[in-house]
């Protein structure tokens, strides 16, 4: 009988087949296709779980006897060049493997709620569906080659997501961003993958890590072109997993179904690149200053998510911006060469950070009873406040998500990213002051987004504010299109059970990832985990904790005292004191203005010039070199007469001519 990891090829292959089924569908008869809605949900649901069940076999399995299991084909080979092709699962592999599952099933049972009356439901179930076949087969993937091909796959499937309301000018704009934004970072991996090909020979992971050190050791490869070619492999996830400078693009995707933006910001397109960081630690420690890049990195879009969340007043991009900072406590991680603690937070986080986005989506699709469809409104959490009694559920998990992701004991949050603080007070002191005030900001942004999302009086029938709000947004009220027509309430089942279900890990995993027994590390690597445990002091880890905990506790005390009891003004004590400082968070440290300014207007001023050089230089000559055609065509019709005296004279002229020609140059 086949063990689990030996049939793990189809994890990623079930919802595969289920999307081409659903989209050849579509596309064959899409006005049928699109009245079979449950039917279609059914089917995609059932790929997806059967590939959880997959997935959680082959988890279980690696925890029993924790290896690797590698089958490969031979896809192309030339003399002897050979391009292996295949999977391979292993306990890193096989936790992302339930992680993705897990939170793509949970997502489809939530898009089942949430988008039930939209016109492009079975659309989007095919989307979903794809999106996750490409992020498993990029999970499973043996080699960087492979890892690439799936790589632009989640890439294609993220820019038709967030651009799934393409007809709305911000959702077409948005994806756009992200495509181009990420076709920068997928650049450079390209050119590193291919470069670390030529120093190697190999796209195998573990044989390009042995093969660089080699060629370096050997003098075949200087060692400045192998930090290129490692930094410029690290360009594929710092645009992926939103990294500061390519990070801009992250929340501009909130413009697709809150659903997506679930799945994109717990377990598929930003765990990619944190998962991509950690297959290549073996590259990338035998480079301190690669690693050093990768924490600064890490511990700037840490501190630049915190600062702008402080000031957005849109839950949804509260919360991206939130992702942000996550992903750069992720990177802080793989930059101190600690693997294990990157991969933990990026566990925890995924299932408080869904069950964050998934409650956001419960609320916005309770505002959009009484406000209306349009984002501006039903999204601004000045319209909100008091929704914690009109909807228990959603208000109780998303405090739950809060308090974890704030990192208060013994909730997911504080043993994963107290973990990671640890190991940047070890390895980089400084940084880790920067991620230790992060924390602080951590608590207070994301308490700031519950109380005034559920706390206090309700503000979403405020009419003039309502106005106030669309003018500022530069867009009018369609009465027609726009109008609330019902009253705050709970989500169906179908959206809060999700909820509910993300709520369980988000309090208990923690415990998996205990420093003093960690059977997350166990599973990763057992040496590793062992000298953990080892190497563990209670007098070393309780001042970190308690100081971290006693920071996030200040947070959330003064949102409490500023946004619930309201004792503190804050626009007096902070925005009108120091107002450049409040403007320089609250445009996003200007980061779209330059790019803007740089990229998109330069790029638009050099297609300018190149095309002048083509009207006037290129089709010059091409006109020129048409002229001189025609000009001697009509030349030389006049020599051909028809006379043969006169084709005589002709040759006896050019005679003569060479004859003088060859006389003075003899001379």
């Amino acid at each position: 009988m086949l063990s689990p990891a030996e049939i793990a090829w189809l994890i990623p292959l079930l919802p595969l087949f289920g999307a081409l089924a659903s989209g050849l569908g579509l596309i064959g008869f899409n006005q049928g296709m699109n009245r079979l809605k449950k039917p279609v949900a059914i089917i995609l649901l059932t790929c997806v779980g059967a590939s959880a069940v997959l997935s959680f076999a082959v988890l279980l399995e690696q925890i029993s006897n924790p290896h690797a299991v590698e089958h490969l084909f031979v896809w192309a080979s030339a003399g002897d060049f050979t391009l292996p092709m295949g999977y391979v699962v292993d306990p890193l592999g096989a936790v992302m493997l339930a992680l993705v599952t897990t939170i793509a099933l949970l997502v489809m049972i939530y898009s089942h709620g949430y988008m039930a009356h939209d016109k492009g439901y079975v659309r989007f179930f095919t989307y979903l569906a794809l999106f996750s076949s490409s992020m498993l087969g990029l999970i499973i993937s043996p080699n960087l080659l492979e890892i690439y091909v799936f790589w632009e796959l989640v890439g294609m499937c993220s820019y038709l997501l967030v651009g799934f309301w393409y007809d709305r000018d911000g959702a077409a704009h948005a994806a756009q961003k992200a495509f181009v934004v990420n076709r920068v970072g997928d650049f450079g991996l390209l050119l590193g993958i291919l470069g670390l090909f030529w120093a190697t020979g190999t796209f195998d992971f573990s044989g390009i890590s042995i093969g660089l050190s080699d060629a370096i050791s050997s003098g075949n490869v200087p060692e400045w072109a192998a930090l290129v070619l490692c930094f410029l492999v690290f360009l594929g996830p710092m645009a992926k997993s939103a990294q500061f400078p390519l990070h801009v693009w992250l929340p501009d995707a909130m413009e697709g179904p809150t659903p997506i933006s679930a799945l994109i910001h717990a377990a598929t397109m930003v765990a990619a690149g944190v998962f991509l960081v950690a297959r290549l630690e073996p590259l990338y420690s035998q480079f301190p200053l690669i690693n050093l890049l990768i924490a600064i990195f890490g511990t700037i879009t840490c501190f630049l998510g915190a600062s702008i969340a402080l000031t957005q007043m849109d839950l949804k991009k509260g919360l991206a911006y939130s992702t942000v900072s996550q992903l750069g406590y992720m990177m802080l991680a793989m930059g101190c060469g600690a693997p294990i603690a990157g991969m933990f937070h990026l566990v925890t986080h995924a299932f408080f950070k869904a069950m964050l986005f998934l409650g956001s989506g419960s609320v916005i699709h309770a505002m959009e009873e009484v406000v209306g469809h349009e984002p501006v409104l039903a999204q601004d959490m000045r319209l909100m406040g008091g929704l914690r009694k009109k909807m228990p559920v959603t208000s109780f998990t998303f405090l739950i998500g809060c308090v974890a992701i704030s990192g208060i004991p013994p909730l997911a949050g504080f043993w994963s990213k107290d973990e990671i603080l640890g190991e940047a007070f070890n390895a980089f002191p400084l940084l880790w002051i920067i991620g230790f005030m992060t924390a602080g900001m951590t608590a207070f942004y994301m308490f700031r987004l519950y109380f005034l999302t559920f706390e206090g009086e309700f503000r979403g029938e405020n009419k003039e504010l309502q106005t106030n709000l669309l003018a500022s947004a530069e867009k009018e009220k369609d009465e027609e299109e726009f109008h609330g027509s019902g009253a705050i309430h709970e989500s169906s089942w179908s959206m809060t059970t999700p909820l509910i279900v993300l709520a369980v890990p988000s309090v208990l995993i923690g415990f998996l990832g205990t420093p003093w027994n960690s059977s997350f590390a166990k599973l990763l690597n057992l040496e590793e985990a062992s000298e953990m445990a080892s190497n563990f002091s209670w007098t070393s880890f309780l001042p970190l904790a308690f100081a971290s905990v006693l920071i996030s506790c200040a947070g959330i005390s003064l949102a409490y005292f500023a946004y619930y009891s309201k004792k503190i003004d804050l626009t007096s004590a902070v925005v009108k004191r120091f107002p450049s400082i409040n403007a320089f968070f609250a445009n996003k440290w200007y980061l779209d203005e330059i790019n803007e300014k740089l990229f998109v207007r330069g790029s638009r001023k050099l297609a300018r010039e190149v095309l002048e050089v083509d009207a006037k230089v290129v089709d010059g000559v091409v006109n020129l070199t048409g002229l001189l055609t025609l000009g001697s065509g009509e030349g030389l019709k006049y020599f051909e007469t028809g006379r043969a005296q006169f084709y005589a004279l002709i040759i006896f002229g050019g005679v003569i001519g060479l004859v003088a020609l060859f006389g003075v140059l003899g001379t």
